[in-house]
């Protein structure tokens, strides 16, 4: 899309006169005409013919071009300027942005919530959304030529006074404006995006811009749109991330507004209540041309600046794809963790991997949905390269499994390591309250599991990453109730729009999901939109879509009984009880585990629950379990029962198992004795043999 665009006469005049400080009226008497006519123009039910435009650029003093084109405002130059809401006529008084303390100042936590409200605003889906955090140290005279382009002085006086009581914010900032003064140093972060909506709409009636500049709550999500949020909390972060609650943007608009679409600049600062010279503020500012429309005279709103002015103010956009930069100044990480450049660097890229890993995976026929970078200036030079996420880097066996999903190669069931097994979860989604229709039944949702081995010891072993939308990380599970012995794994999670399909049920299911989490968005439960929305029982359905999570991994990597032919594993299924029975007897079948399930008490010994399932067979059984620790090389220790004991159809003598001939099932409950461990309990892996009987029945 081109960066000009004509404009409606209308609306065009109306503002030229306004910026002129000319009326209707005066235009009238310069052309000689009734203020009708003008008036009919201003309003669209009329335009001018050719010569009386002519005429009205020499009253504007500007070209007949300027009049035909209409993409550029001809009264050019109003001075920028902060202002600043006023207090409240009835006394009351915020002492800094309540929104902003929703969420930790923690660059980990911006980069989530900033990366996913660009994910969220993606403007052509058949392209991935572009991402580029840039970090820049200004000092000496780049700091002050970026703090003159800020008209800081005047902003200066605004920040004294809100520092100068005993509130949590006016304290923050005290020590932010005396570490400036004292380091002349001053962290900026800028976060662009491409292939992004823009802050498209108008200054102050609903759209994208006012959602963001102006107001709070107001998320602007579309009806069935793959959002991740849904408070209007997150855009937050970008303020709450500044030591001076100061952030400017720039923004290139997929949708013209005033006729352009390039370089739509304006600044916000959130500070607490305060006074200068007996006049009393609310807190909030921002930083634009005087707007000379009626009704919001003197308002700052924003302007087209020139490429200068966004070089200056370090805003500047290298692509022309739509899409915000915004530029948080005074950065900082609140959390402790990243106060060097380097630290502040490597915590962006770890973040945006952790929580966006999914989402820059790609397959043969899908692309990735987003694209995402780093990179550290120093006063203009870099000081740390250009740095690529790459998702196969920081999460090589998620992205491996998800690779696997999109291109079309999972199994149903696993017989190798490299495999990604898949299989469906099933959601069950209540009725809206008061839409629900005769006959109608709940709407069920598959979700998809994936689930591929991996080493033990690994980061996030044993864990299901749930996700939906535009796969973006909700929370992470550990699955209950595994089996002992179970293969170490790393498992994915795809439900609502993640999973890739267009089915009703996934919109269904989205919004639903989405309805469940708080504005961290990082758990799916209980909150006062899914109760107030949807019919009672909706917190059971979300129970049950967990354990359904649970159920499907202990099918994926549960140990399955083992044929005649089977060999040992991890956990040791029944041996083969060899040889033929004397007198002529028919041999014994193979014996096997059915269930095993096991935990480690508080005081470090294993509790297993072993469930055996036992063929027909004309003598009684006589079986020793024996427990020993699994190790990396040579034997496995074995280590003494301190208690046994016969639950079903069993009975032990001697710490042997005597099953009776002809039983089918039989269940013994065994825990070791800590005092033989050659380690802790749960530093091991449990291995149980059941062995037959040296010198016993059969």
């Amino acid at each position: 899309m081109g960066d000009k665009q004509a404009e409606a006469f209308g609306p065009w005049l109306g503002r030229q006169l306004r910026r002129a400080g000319m009326t209707q009226a005066d235009l009238a008497v310069q052309l000689d005409l009734t203020r009708a006519a003008v008036s009919a123009w201003i309003t669209g039910r009329a335009e001018p013919r050719e010569e009386t435009k002519r005429a009205i650029a020499e009253a504007l003093g500007t070209d007949p071009a300027s009049i035909y084109n209409r993409t550029e405002d001809v009264v050019m130059g109003l001075p920028r300027h902060w202002r600043h809401r006023p207090a409240h006529l009835d006394g009351g008084r915020e002492y800094g942005n309540a929104a902003a303390f929703a969420f930790d100042a923690d660059l980990s936590v911006l980069a989530r919530e900033a990366t996913q409200n660009s994910l969220d605003e993606c403007h052509d889906l058949s392209q991935p959304v572009s991402v580029r955090y840039t970090l820049h140290s200004l000092s000496g005279e780049s700091l002050s030529s970026f703090l003159a382009a800020l008209n800081w002085q005047d902003l200066l006086r605004h920040y004294e006074s809100a520092a100068a009581t005993d509130q949590k914010v006016s304290r923050s900032l005290r020590v932010a404006l005396d570490e400036l003064s004292e380091s002349g140093t001053l962290v900026l972060l800028r976060i662009d995006d491409y292939n992004a909506a823009g802050l498209t709409g108008p200054e102050y009636g609903d759209g994208r811009f006012a959602a963001v500049v102006r107001r709070q709550l107001d998320s602007h999500k579309q009806p069935g749109a793959r959002a991740g949020g849904s408070y209007g909390l997150g855009k937050a972060t970008l303020w709450g991330t500044s030591r001076f609650g100061l952030v400017m943007i720039n923004s290139t608009l997929s949708l013209p507004h005033e006729g352009r679409t390039h370089r739509r600049v304006i600044g916000r600062v959130d500070l607490p209540w305060h006074e200068i010279g007996g006049e009393a503020f609310a807190g909030p500012g921002w930083f634009g041309e005087p707007d000379t429309e009626p009704g919001h005279e003197n308002v700052s709103r924003s302007w087209w600046a020139d490429e200068q002015t966004v070089r200056d103010l370090r805003l500047e956009r290298p692509y022309d794809a739509p899409g915000t930069s915004f530029l948080i100044v005074g950065a900082h990480d609140a959390s402790g963790d990243a106060e060097t450049l380097q630290e502040m660097h490597d915590k962006l890229v770890r973040a945006l991997a952790d929580g966006f890993w999914a989402a820059m995976v790609s397959g043969r026929a899908a692309h990735p949905m987003l694209e995402a970078r780093v990179m550290t200036l120093r006063n203009g030079q870099v000081f740390i390269p250009e740095e690529r996420v790459d998702p196969h880097a920081h999460h090589p066996v998620l992205s491996r499994a998800l690779q696997a999903y999109l291109d079309g190669n999972t199994v149903a069931e696993l017989r190798s390591s490299d495999q990604v097994a898949q299989i469906e979860v099933p959601l069950v989604v209540p009725s809206l309250r008061n839409v629900i229709k005769a006959g109608e039944e709940p709407t069920k949702h598959s979700a998809v599991l994936l689930l591929t081995p991996t080493a033990e010891g690994a980061e996030g072993v044993n864990r299901v990453v749930c996700m939906r939308g535009t796969r973006m990380t909700v929370n992470e599970l550990r699955p209950r109730d595994l089996p002992l012995g179970a293969i170490s794994f790393q498992a994915v999670l795809l439900a609502g729009f993640a999973t890739g399909r267009t089915d009703p049920d996934v919109a269904v299911a989205e919004r639903f999901l989405r309805a469940s989490e708080p504005p961290d968005h990082d758990r799916w439960d209980r909150t006062e939109e899914l109760t107030s929305s949807y019919e009672r029982g909706a917190l059971s359905r979300l129970r049950e879509f967990r354990s359904e999570i649970d159920r499907a991994v202990r099918q994926l990597v549960g140990r399955r009984e083992v044929e005649s032919h089977g060999g040992p594993a991890v956990l040791r299924e029944l041996l083969r009880l060899s040889g033929a029975s004397a007198g002529g007897r028919r041999a014994q079948s193979v014996a096997t585990v059915h269930n095993v399930s096991a935990h480690v008490e508080d005081t470090g010994g294993w509790q297993v629950r072993v469930d055996l399932r036992l063929p027909v067979a004309d003598d009684p059984w006589l079986l020793t379990p024996v427990a020993k620790f699994d190790v990396r090389s040579g034997g496995r220790p074995m280590v003494a029962w301190k208690s046994l004991a016969a639950s079903q159809n069993c009975t032990v003598e001697n710490e042997n198992l005597v099953i009776a001939a002809g039983v089918r099932a039989a269940t013994f409950v065994g825990i070791t004795d800590p005092s033989t461990h050659p380690v802790q309990g749960g530093l091991a892996r449990l291995v149980i043999e059941v062995q037959k009987t040296r010198g016993g029945l059969g």
